[in-house]
């Protein structure tokens, strides 16, 4: 077995040149028990005196700056179709998250069990989290095209199972089995273009691909709201299979890649960290678990207590998998704690997990406090939507122009903090208003937008070439392992505060106990209720979803604080 800190790789990426062009980069072993930022040192690791493109290297002095990396020349020539191609895919990816958003609260009250719709999301994120750091490992070991094809047919089948559950627990298992696909249609993408671009232009092609993810995410919210509200939620599930079916036609006929060194399959599986995969999927589950019934049953339950407690021995015996037993593990070592790169993925978890559990939350208060419908619950994130991609787009152009990430992404991510504090000031805090939360969700998606670009970056700018595409799919684990803790969090917060305020509101009627177990399964229901009690009804949806904001804001919190122990390095291979 090979000790996955004990050294630092042992194989390159299909698509790249051979560890010997890239002398100049760092092949140390990193210690897992060093800080983030040594003690007594800044955050920057070269000097730009006079212009220079010098790198600072510890305790070596001046060296030669690096020879810029010119990726794979053949490939970008090719680009202006390749990008078209693989749109189709990222369309579906973002398109299919903000259906899911505007329409949460229909497919809870059609299947009768609005109180498990945070497992729609959940259930997607339990396996996409599990596979997106395994096709940064798949993609080196099959390639790209192949990995990528794949993801294509598993997303599409499992969208069309969606379409055709018939209760909540059949869409929450074909959601799961969707997550398998979706894990690799955004993760390949991002490190297909790694491998074809150099640094420095990588934020700036980073940016045009979240305008395709922008556009989707735009016409998911409001498309899904109308399909709900007029033929089914149904549909936008089932409409997405034959879209995949485009997609994987498009990307087989015009992506065309280097061709990597054949091996047998048999020695390719041996290569797969089918143990790491397992342990992480189970410590997700287990986590999740424990956090969904204490919300909605009681945390002293037994099956609560115990779910919580075997995910913390979970995660610690994943990380000593990936450390010491996996022979090729998709989460190694010296990538997961490399001072450098622990603080941009620190950035990418708590940032996640705050910003997409907001954007759970606001279509849902829009909805029951304001009475407005999937459809203008929907139209009113396309905003917020427009800002992220204008966000993305800002951080790749300064990264190209200046060659800098760090104090971007520091006031990126504190301006993400002060914008979700606006949502939950406009959330009926201070006062009810519509414009105040859109203008607060347009300056959090305008950070987040810099920030998940200007990370990106620098986890790459610190790492080794032959590791990019590890290091990739590393920070898409973080990112689904935040939505999947934020999510549940807030929706644990939310859950717990909506009972307990429903509780004591309806104390005086007989049918009290009724009125707060339904209330909480259909939205609809609550058009039903008299005026007097539908208003103490949607109070108390209003303070829930007060809560879930909290927690947001506490979480994104965690990346403003992070965001300063990033280390910068020049952008010049």
């Amino acid at each position: 077995m090979q000790n996955g800190n004990s050294t630092f790789h042992t194989e390159t990426s299909p698509l790249l040149p051979k560890p010997d062009q890239h002398r100049n980069l760092s092949t140390h072993p990193v210690d897992a028990s060093a800080g983030l930022v040594p003690e007594g040192a800044d955050p920057y690791d070269e000097t730009y005196e006079d212009g220079s493109d010098v790198e600072r290297e510890a305790g070596a002095g001046e060296a030669v700056p690096p020879k810029q990396y010119e990726g794979l020349p053949d490939v970008q020539k090719k680009l202006k179709y390749i990008i078209p191609a693989i749109a189709i895919g990222i369309f579906l990816s973002a398109a299919d998250q903000t259906i899911i958003i505007s329409t949460y609260g229909i497919i809870g009250t059609d299947l009768k069990a609005l109180n498990k719709t945070s497992w729609i999301a959940t259930s997607y994120f339990l396996t996409l989290t599990s596979f997106q750091p395994l096709y940064g490992k798949l993609s080196d070991i099959f390639g790209r095209k192949p990995c990528l094809l794949f993801a294509y047919v598993v997303f599409g089948l499992g969208c069309l199972f969606c379409g055709l559950a018939r209760n909540m627990s059949q869409l929450i298992a074909a959601r799961a089995f969707a997550g398998i696909g979706g894990g690799g249609m955004t993760t390949v993408v991002s490190i297909l273009m790694s491998d074809a671009v150099p640094l420095r232009e990588r934020g700036k092609w980073q940016g045009y691909i979240n305008i395709i993810f922008a556009t989707g995410a735009a016409s998911g919210a409001p498309l899904g709201g109308i399909l709900a509200d007029s033929i089914g939620w149904r549909w936008p599930f089932i409409l997405q299979a034959p879209l995949c079916l485009v997609a994987f036609t498009a990307v087989f006929f015009v992506l065309k890649l280097p061709k990597q060194e054949s091996s047998h399959w048999k020695v390719k599986l041996q290569k797969i960290d089918f143990i790491g995969a397992l342990v992480l999927i189970f410590a997700v589950f287990s986590l999740l678990l424990g956090l969904d019934r204490g919300s909605n049953l009681a945390w002293k339950d037994t099956i609560t207590i115990v779910s919580v407690a075997v995910s913390i021995p979970l995660f610690i015996l994943f990380v000593l998998v990936e450390m010491f037993v996996a022979s090729h593990p998709f989460a190694p070592g010296h990538i997961i704690f490399d001072r450098a790169l622990f603080a941009c993925y620190l950035c990418n978890f708590f940032s996640f997990s705050g910003w997409l559990a907001a954007l759970f939350y606001v279509p849902m208060y829009f909805q029951v406090v304001d009475g407005m419908s999937a459809t203008q619950a929907g139209l009113r994130l396309i905003p917020g939507v427009l800002c992220g991609v204008s966000g993305s787009l800002f951080g790749g152009f300064y990264m190209q122009k200046t060659g800098k990430y760090y104090w971007i992404t520091v006031i990126a991510y504190s301006n993400l903090v002060l914008g979700l504090g606006l949502v939950f000031l406009f959330a009926g805090m201070i006062v009810n208003s519509t414009i105040g939360i859109i203008l607060g969700m347009m300056i959090c998606a305008f950070s987040n937008g810099i920030g998940v670009t200007t990370t990106l970056i620098g986890l790459i700018a610190n790492s080794d070439q032959a590791d990019q595409a590890v290091v990739t799919a590393c920070s898409y684990l973080f990112r689904s392992l935040g939505s999947v803790f934020g999510v549940s969090i807030c929706a644990t917060a939310a859950n717990q505060v909506l009972r307990l305020n429903l509780e004591n509101a309806l104390n005086s009627g007989e049918d009290a106990a009724e009125i707060a177990r339904r209330v909480r399964q259909s939205l609809a229901y609550i058009k039903t209720l008299e005026p007097g009690v539908r208003e103490i009804v949607r109070d108390c949806y209003g303070k829930s979803t007060r809560a879930a904001f909290t927690v947001s804001i506490v979480l994104v919190g965690g990346s403003a604080v992070f965001a300063w122990f990033i280390r910068e390095k020049k952008l010049t291979r």
